[in-house]
């Protein structure tokens, strides 16, 4: 892919932007190597998905621990799993999680849940569901895989640990306690709504002429890699298309 956009004299260059400047018809992107100017720019810095934050996350993610089950959940055909969130997207991947694992607990802080009343008479209806209320996790343990989850109860203080079967040997841990956009670049030069993502047109148009946002970082309701790559595609033809517009020798 990088060798077919240099071939058409696309120039890439690796570094960290720190500032940007679009009040102009040119636009400024200033980095630690230089400063750039462009007739065109396109925000995608992402969004990242936001930790439990507990001893034995970061080391285990990809071993067990996931945050994103249509990616991870065939991993986990006929285990246990548990789902750590109670707001929509939590509950709804529980669900989709269901299918295939033979148990599915949710687990959540408050004693009842944050999602839409429809989606919790869903998820109250699938006898695969579990739930553990005013529960948070403590510690995942695991040698290169999830072999253990500590559990304590924000109301009792019970601490329970529950350890893999010994006929799976692991079991699934999926986050879903929402995003964080990366957006700190970009707050006070483009429009963000109250969470701090883009909003964009249907064109990748955000609120400043020729400035486009791509991927994760817009506001959106599916977060994946074919719906960043699509956003990319038309964010590219859009900034093409206004380049060739607004800037005709």
């Amino acid at each position: 892919m990088e060798e077919q956009v240099e071939e058409f004299g696309a120039e890439r260059v690796m570094d960290n932007i720190v500032d940007v400047d679009f009040t102009d018809k040119i636009k400024v992107l200033k980095g630690a190597k230089g400063e750039y100017k462009a007739k065109a720019v396109i925000v995608a810095t992402g969004a990242s998905p936001k930790l439990a934050g507990c001893p034995g996350e970061k080391e285990l993610t990809g071993k067990g621990v996931s945050y994103c089950a249509t990616c991870d959940a065939d991993f986990f055909e006929d285990m246990e799993v548990f789902v750590i969130g109670g707001g929509d997207t939590a509950v709804e991947e529980a669900m989709f999680l269901t299918k295939f694992a033979r148990k599915v607990t949710i687990v959540h802080r408050r004693a009842e849940l944050r999602a839409a009343k429809s989606i919790q008479e869903k998820a109250f209806k699938n006898e695969k569901l579990n739930f553990m209320w005013n529960t948070v996790i403590e510690e995942i343990k695991g040698d290169g895989i999830v072999e253990s989850a500590v559990f304590k109860n924000r109301e009792t203080g019970e601490v329970t640990e529950f350890v893999a079967p010994e006929e799976d040997g692991t079991f699934g841990i999926f986050v879903f306690i929402g995003y964080d956009p990366k957006s700190a670049l970009v707050e006070g030069k483009l429009e963000l709504d109250e969470s701090g993502y883009i909003p964009t047109d249907d064109n990748m148009k955000t609120n400043v002429e020729g400035v486009f946002a791509a991927g994760d970082i817009r506001v959106k309701s599916l977060r994946q890699v074919v719906t960043a790559t699509a956003d990319g595609a038309i964010a590219a033809v859009q900034a093409e298309k206004y380049i060739e517009e607004h800037f005709a020798e």
